[in-house]
């Protein structure tokens, strides 16, 4: 293992990613900073945060109207995403912003009369990246980020997480050069000629792989709180049975290269690819793909440009009736990092 000495990461924090697969950042980002960025949600989403007859949604992916760069927006954040991935000249620039994406957990009547839900039972345990066939080396999903929008209280319906299944789909995809596919909380190799998956011999269910668990985390924190993680960590949306609303984001960080599980100088690795290989319970790797790496349209994309489409309108509306009562209608800066 290298024995890399870190500026902005402690020991203490190298170990524990090694260890568990992600490391929470506390004030990663500014209060004021989370304030301006979640000024118009509620515009946004046309829902009445004092009423929650309104809230007629449990979840809600909305999608993006402006960005900014991570080194400013959180230059903390920015510097430890840096050595996590070493460096940065490994990070494809334009995966280093991001953006007002963000995913409100509303919860509902029904869950806030449960006291709680045990983790192997929830039914959203997957692995990020709805966008590109999959392999064990790929770039497009160099990290799963989680900047904090909402202080999130246990059973507040923060994410689930589930470090030994980081082990488990390392050594899937390990098994499977030919990539696989992203078929909601399961996997489906990409050559699969089979009309259900399901009766493909590599099927690979999350739902499933989950019930080995036996170390769950529930991501508490507060506002400006970042955590960072191993991009094939298993984790989960839970139930908000507070019904305070959880607001986060989920921005992908992409490598301009693969990752590379096979360095001549072991200090040359970084601790995605070492937390990888002690996964893999080695301590290099010589992977190779045998098909081509693709990207592929994502199934809620036509439901994103909707949500998009009916916000831009709701968004127009205010700054009409602002403009018309003499308030300022300057919109919010939209930047494109």
């Amino acid at each position: 293992m290298s024995t890399k000495q870190y500026k902005h990461l402690t020991p203490e924090q190298v170990d524990f990613f090694m260890e568990n697969g992600f490391v929470i950042i506390k004030d990663g980002f500014t209060k004021q900073k989370a304030e301006e960025w979640t000024d118009n949600i509620w515009v946004r989403l046309g829902l009445d945060p004092n009423d929650k007859t309104t809230w007629d949604r449990e979840r809600i992916h909305m999608p993006w109207h402006k960005r900014e760069n991570v080194s400013t927006f959180a230059p903390k954040i920015w510097e430890i995403m840096k050595e996590l991935l070493g460096g940065e000249e490994r990070i494809d620039q334009p995966s280093g912003s991001w953006g007002d994406s963000f995913i409100v957990n509303l919860g509902t009547d029904a869950w806030e009369k449960v006291d709680a839900v045990d983790p192997k039972d929830l039914d959203n345990w997957h692995v990020d990246g709805d966008f590109f066939v999959h392999y064990l080396d790929s770039p497009e999903q160099a990290l799963l980020v989680i900047p904090v929008y909402s202080d999130i209280k246990p059973r507040g319906g923060g994410t689930f997480i589930a470090p030994e299944g980081i082990d488990m789909v390392a050594k899937y995809l390990a098994a499977h050069p030919e990539g696989v596919l992203p078929t909601g909380m399961s996997f489906t190799p990409s050559t699969s000629g089979y009309a259900d998956p399901k009766d493909d011999p590599g099927y690979y269910s999350h739902l499933q792989e989950v019930k080995k668990c036996n170390k769950f985390f529930e991501i508490t924190g507060e506002v400006g709180d970042v955590v960072l993680l191993h991009p094939l960590m298993l984790h989960s949306a839970s139930k908000n049975h507070l019904r305070i609303p959880r607001i986060i984001t989920n921005p992908p960080v992409s490598l301009r290269e693969p990752f590379n599980f096979n360095r001549e100088n072991p200090d040359d690795y970084s601790l995605v690819e070492l937390k990888t290989l002690k996964a893999l319970g080695v301590d290099r790797l010589d992977y190779k793909i045998t098909t081509e790496r693709k990207r592929i349209t994502p199934k809620s994309r036509a439901a994103k440009d909707k949500l998009k489409a009916e916000e831009e309108k709701r968004l127009a509306e205010l700054a009409a009736k602002k403009q018309n009562s003499g308030m300022s209608s300057t919109p919010a800066p939209i930047s494109v990092a």
